[in-house]
């Protein structure tokens, strides 16, 4: 008999990098004896990348769902997220934005592109193993971006959601420090109500490997995940 899959089980706390207070995130993770957490490195050079790895080496982290890459991330460094960790997807920006400096033939079948600031390349997608779809992108791209919106729309219709992330989508716009354009998605959230816009989207936008991605401390990101599961019901 095939294993039910819960939504709990599919649902993971993640270790960002956009504050520097990451250390402290995989010291939580200890504490909590978390056994599956995800990993973006995104904000975190090779050196720190090592610092980080060391550090999880220490806890109770058996295995790491998904990982945000970074372009410049060697094959090695990958070959190792899979062998110890069991990594089943790797996030990444579209090649516009943050090309990848290696050839990752290996693992193309485990990258998924997330949508972020440019329209879906369909040959770059054919390439990969799909799509990353941020709910939280996808949701102020409604909002705010109609044509970037209905591009995500179409192309869901013809490609594998390998991964998901959720962010907080906020009541009012602040500037983004990346774009410095207004924005409703945040990867800071204060209220849990910041996640309600997840029950206009069908049950189909959701994969199997959602990773919560907010720069809140991980017991803040457990309530968020209690939170969504109940949404998903």
């Amino acid at each position: 008999m095939k294993k039910k899959i819960l939504l709990k089980e599919i649902i993971f706390p993640t270790i960002t990098t956009i504050s520097k207070n990451w250390p402290e995130k995989i010291k939580e993770v200890e504490k909590l004896g978390l056994k599956e957490v995800c990993f973006f490195p995104t904000c975190l050079d090779e050196k720190d990348r090592k610092k980080a790895y060391d550090l999880l080496k220490k806890t109770s982290v058996k295995e790491i769902p998904v990982v945000h890459i970074r372009g410049e991330m060697k094959p090695a460094e990958l070959n190792y997220l899979v062998e110890n960790y069991n990594t089943k997807a790797f996030a990444l920006h579209t090649q516009r934005e943050y090309p990848l400096l290696y050839d990752f033939s290996k693992y193309k079948k485990k990258f998924f592109i997330e949508n972020v600031f440019h329209l879906f390349n369909e040959k770059e997608l054919d390439h990969f193993g799909g799509m990353c779809l941020d709910l939280s992108h996808l949701e102020n791209d409604r909002i705010l971006h109609k044509e970037k919106f209905e591009n995500v729309k179409q192309t869901l219709k013809k490609y594998k959601i390998g991964c998901n992330h959720i962010s907080a989508i906020k009541r009012v716009t602040h500037r983004n420090e990346r774009d410095h354009k207004p924005h409703f998605d945040s990867h800071y959230f204060k209220d849990l109500s910041e996640f309600d816009y997840l029950k206009k989207y069908p049950k189909n936008y959701f994969s199997n490997l959602i990773a919560i991605e907010l720069e809140n401390s991980i017991k803040e990101q457990l309530a968020v995940k209690e939170y969504i599961a109940k949404i998903l019901l």
